[in-house]
């Protein structure tokens, strides 16, 4: 009778051990493991957990002057994301849906823009433009949102609310400054400028100026235009009167294809390098076409449309083929295209880290490391703003058309001491 009591009793303290380990009445700390935050990540704006969907904002030029960059640009980050959803999503679960704005690339538009969608948004996937973005910064500070901005300007370098990628204008123009010197011959030239008379003109002017203080020319003279506009015949007299060989250009396309035209009706006839904004594929195929093909050449990013030596460019056209059959060639479509692989990567960070809220997006960026893209733009390292490290090579591409795009590539991926020197100070 005794051991019929002893054991009852035992088994007694067996049950109520196991009910207290049930009931989370042990001492021992469980620790939660990446892949379970991912599992029980809370809703967030623009993040819906038991829909797994994450809605991103875009805002960019759809109609007007600048939609030439804007369509294409949206196309790439349309097409890169349809890859995403179809491989599951970010992080292999949550689909992506794209909040899609037209901001007439003005600067109050971007802004009305982004006050109607931010709310509905985890991030900004695209804020296309210098001006537009310069205007929408302070509220993306004041609402702790993130954007990516469809703009090389190196203010953004340095912005803890921006998420930028590829070499910056600046890097452009002096790296530009250094291919015009060394395989143009161009020491002893005149070198001039022809800009936007904006944030974004002065941003490319900002990289000529300070190639110009280390390589040791002048800029004799700049010439600025307010766009859009409609005639630039004081402009190209200004360069022309001022014997100018060499000539930096920041614009974009439809001011691009103004100044050309008056350019070869004035019979001026220096040596163009546009920075990347510049060019659009229109021009390839326009009756400018000649005059660019000898006079004009571009500072941008990467390598030419359909070099399947390069790993990114080669996966990008698979996807094309598959996600965008109709897609014509087009740089914009491939800056899109990364810009939101660029994307991809902080999101993915932050479901790593269990958080898709807006201070989440933002420590996934500082935790991210660093960005790649197989050869389509320069590698970013991310971390902290104040220690970001943006790709300092460029590429300068000819007017080809013949290839496709329209670009060849000339000199490709290089970088310069001058270039490594320039500092980001937001």
């Amino acid at each position: 009778m005794r051991r019929m009591t002893v054991v009852r009793l035992v088994a007694v303290v067996g049950v109520l051990a196991l009910v207290a380990a049930a009931c989370g009445g042990t001492k021992k700390k469980t620790t939660t493991t990446g892949a379970n935050k991912a599992a029980t990540l809370a809703a967030a704006p623009g993040f819906d957990p038991a829909a797994k969907t994450i809605h991103l904002g875009v805002i960019t030029p759809l109609t007007g002057p600048v939609a030439v960059i804007g369509n294409p640009l949206t196309a790439g980050t349309e097409t890169w994301f349809k890859y995403v959803n179809s491989k599951g999503g970010i992080a292999g679960k949550y689909q992506v849906i794209l909040d899609k704005e037209d901001s007439q690339y003005k600067p109050d538009v971007s802004v009305q823009a982004y006050n109607k969608i931010k709310g509905n948004d985890v991030l900004i996937a695209q804020l296309l433009g210098t001006p537009p973005t310069k205007a929408t910064l302070p509220l993306l500070q004041a609402d702790n949102v993130v954007a990516a901005p469809a703009s090389l300007d190196s203010d953004w370098v340095r912005q803890k609310n921006l998420l930028p990628v590829g070499g910056p204008y600046q890097i452009q123009m002096i790296n530009a400054a250094d291919y015009a010197l060394k395989d143009l011959n161009g020491k002893g030239k005149t070198m001039c400028s022809m800009i936007q008379d904006d944030a974004y003109g002065h941003a490319g002017q900002a990289g000529v100026d300070f190639a110009a203080k280390e390589f040791g020319f002048a800029v004799k003279t700049t010439a600025k235009f307010t766009a859009p506009a409609a005639d630039l015949t004081a402009q190209i007299q200004q360069l022309k009167t001022n014997s100018c060989e060499i000539v930096f250009l920041v614009a974009t396309p439809s001011d691009t294809g103004t100044a050309m035209k008056t350019a070869a009706q004035l019979q001026f006839v220096p040596q163009w390098i546009g920075q990347s904004p510049t060019y659009a594929v229109a021009l390839s195929k326009s009756a400018l076409a000649p005059y660019l093909q000898a006079h004009f050449l571009l500072a941008g990013e990467g390598t030419e449309w359909g070099d399947t030596s390069v790993k990114g460019m080669k996966d990008m056209i698979d996807r094309v083929n598959q996600f965008a059959p109709g897609q014509q060639p087009d740089p914009y479509f491939t800056f899109g295209y990364y810009q939101a692989w660029a994307v991809t990567q902080v999101l993915e960070e932050a479901v790593k880290l269990g958080d898709l809220s807006r201070q989440g997006i933002l420590n996934a960026m500082d935790k991210v490391g660093e960005l790649t893209f197989d050869g389509l733009t320069g590698n970013y390292k991310y971390g902290p703003a104040a220690t970001r490290e943006p790709p300092r090579e460029s590429t300068i591409f000819k007017i080809d058309p013949a290839k496709p795009g329209g670009l060849g590539k000339v000199k490709y991926n290089f970088t310069t001491d001058a270039a490594s020197k320039f500092k980001f100070t937001g």
